[in-house]
């Protein structure tokens, strides 16, 4: 599968952007690109308000995960949505299962199957991009994905995402816990080390700027 945004909005204005990442070309990232071939292929589900944020790091995995999709939206429609979780692949949700998802009114999401953990091949895994309240609420709005198994994260080391406020010492970027999540899912930790070193290098070139 090749890299896709069919609906990503393109920037506004009237400065010159780059055609890959979407940043004004003073800006542009793709220095940090990562080629990875993933097994897993990676569905990235981000909210609007996410796609101007200079901080964000979601289209950098996109860029550089060589099996991944990129859409933009926060309630999609079911039929779309339906369309973008088929293909024969096992859905996977990145989220964490929380105390409060049944106060909520969320679907009590599948059990994840260790026996996928040996054909990564035939895995999709669903990231959330956006604030934890923004993913919160496009959990709620998208009842297809509430009942997704869902993946925990285990033993992750502490974010490198210095240039965010994280609400929760655990809380990661959307590059870094996919990252960590395809290394557990393909058993393969190094096979994604570049992507958290683009990651760094992008978090020092946005650091970079506050500082001037």
């Amino acid at each position: 599968m090749t890299s896709t945004d069919a609906v990503s909005p393109k920037p506004r204005g009237t400065r010159a952007h780059c055609a890959a990442c979407l940043r004004p070309q003073q800006t542009c990232i793709c220095r940090w690109v990562a080629s990875v071939s993933n097994q897993v292929e990676v569905l990235i589900l981000q909210h609007p308000m996410e796609v101007a944020n200079a901080k964000g790091s979601a289209r950098l995995l996109h860029l550089s995960l060589s099996g991944s999709r990129l859409e933009c939206g926060e309630a999609f429609e079911p039929d779309r949505l339906g369309e973008l979780l088929s293909g024969g692949r096992r859905n996977v949700l990145l989220y964490p299962e929380t105390a409060d998802d049944k106060s909520l009114g969320l679907a009590t999401p599948q059990m994840f199957d260790q026996d996928w953990l040996g054909e990564p091949q035939r895995l999709r895994l669903v990231v959330l991009d956006g604030t934890w309240r923004k993913s919160r609420k496009m959990l709620y709005l998208n009842p297809p994905l509430q009942a997704l198994p869902r993946l925990p994260l285990r033993d992750t080391p502490p974010s490198h995402y210095l240039i965010r406020k994280a609400h929760l010492p655990d809380q990661l970027s959307t590059l870094e816990a996919t990252a960590y999540a395809l290394a557990q899912l393909e058993n393969d930790p190094r096979k994604f080390t570049p992507l958290i070193e683009a990651f760094d290098g992008f978090v020092a070139q946005q650091a970079s700027y506050v500082r001037a």
